[in-house]
């Protein structure tokens, strides 16, 4: 077991409990400790590679260096958008190297869970709410789809357009994801076919409450703006409110994504860490999974949340600044 020899702050005391702070990680020593007491990285993307087309000073380093250690690193996100395909696209633009099989999107792992847990019948289509990417996960493993991006659904609806929704039998599960075309006709799609056929499958992709992006603003003092929007969990909320049902989530923090992992990588969780930047999806999906876990800042968490007067519950077991940091550790 390693202990690595951190300075740990004292416990923060709210009203009704206690929490001790977790390890900050600062120096090359405390670095080399952690990566010889790990042999298996699950990283988090948008966040801790990179926010939105930028990626993380000393990623492009880290990466390599971690790969020449005999380091297995698997890319685990909630963003259904992409698929396998379309992210290793996106890590060769931003100079990372990824294979589609480290890649476990919760688009992905939805597709798994259908295709291998539920047995999908071959004769009934899922209904998507999403984009391309999770289309093609769909694809991958041999399930017809509707709705997503098909221009019928992708249209603004009128008043008298009720009509037009019709029963379709074939529909066996409605799978909800990012859609940035969501409109009321795919809720109203949706929703008919849960509440006609009550065998209907209702999954979401995940529940990420917002989505982290960043973008060009314009400004010399301020160059690059990082912020959220609403993610795939908000989206899907209209749905669950109204069927009053309650969907399967394949992506983080459920451990259904770590059996989609487990099943195609074997690793010691004892030896594995997950690194993310969001406390209620990268660190509760690892505890929820039995594997260590570091937060990164300058993602989705606030400082506050980890060192503040009323921290939260879910509290990681190490914290960096930047996963990028461990470039200094690159001797190559």
């Amino acid at each position: 077991m390693m202990v690595l020899h951190i300075h740990r702050r004292g416990p923060r005391t709210t009203a009704s409990f206690s929490i001790m702070a977790p390890p900050v990680l600062s120096t090359p020593e405390q670095y080399q400790e952690l990566l010889d007491s790990v042999d298996t990285f699950l990283l988090d993307c948008d966040g801790v590679l990179y926010h939105g087309s930028n990626v993380v000073p000393g990623i492009k380093q880290v990466l390599p260096m971690l790969r020449r250690a005999g380091k297995k690193i698997i890319f685990v996100t909630n963003n259904a958008s992409k698929s396998r395909r379309m992210y290793v696209d996106t890590f060769r633009k931003l100079g990372l190297e990824a294979q589609a099989e480290e890649i476990f999107g919760s688009g992905y792992a939805s597709a798994v869970y259908l295709s291998k847990v539920l047995n999908f019948p071959k004769d009934k289509r899922v209904y998507v709410i999403g984009e391309v990417g999770l289309e093609e996960e769909l694809d991958s493993v041999g399930i017809g789809h509707s709705g997503g991006t098909d221009p019928e659904d992708r249209v603004f609806m009128e008043k008298d357009g009720f009509g037009d929704i019709k029963p379709d039998p074939s529909i066996g599960a409605v799978l909800c994801g990012f859609d940035i075309h969501i409109n009321y006709k795919k809720y109203a799609k949706a929703f008919s076919y849960m509440r006609d056929n009550k065998d209907c499958h209702f999954l979401l992709t995940n529940q990420d409450p917002t989505y982290p992006t960043s973008f060009a603003t314009g400004d010399p003092d301020q160059p690059i703006r990082h912020t959220i929007f609403p993610g795939s969990g908000s989206i899907s909320y209209p749905l669950v409110y109204a069927s009053k049902r309650t969907p399967t989530v394949i992506g983080k923090p459920n451990t259904t994504m770590m059996d989609a992992i487990l099943a195609e990588h074997q690793f010691d969780p004892k030896r594995a860490l997950m690194v993310g930047d969001n406390l209620a999806t990268d660190i509760e999906f690892g505890i929820n999974s039995g594997v260590r876990t570091l937060l990164v800042m300058g993602g989705v968490t606030k400082r506050e949340a980890i060192f503040g007067d009323e921290p939260s519950k879910t509290v990681p077991d190490f914290v960096m600044e930047s996963f990028g940091d461990l470039a200094v550790l690159d001797k190559q």
